[in-house]
């Protein structure tokens, strides 16, 4: 089972990752950070489910917007 984690930059600074499909919600100031509070979050929010997720997958999402001059 592999569970997918949507990531966009917080706008305080650092990240955010929100599970899709499961109430998992995280944050941290650097990427390593935010691995490993991911990684606690999964294994909290399956504590009692005998299916663990074997896979998690970061999905980084940037926003960027590029202003374009009128001719």
């Amino acid at each position: 089972m592999e569970i997918i984690f949507e990531v966009r930059d917080a706008e305080e600074g650092g990240f955010w990752a929100r599970a899709l499909g499961h109430s998992i919600f995280t944050q941290a100031e650097i990427w390593d950070e935010l691995r490993a509070m991911v990684q606690d979050a999964t294994s909290l929010h399956f504590e009692d489910n005998p299916e663990q997720p074997t896979m998690i997958q970061l999905h980084y999402i940037k926003d960027e917007l590029i202003p374009v001059r009128a001719a």
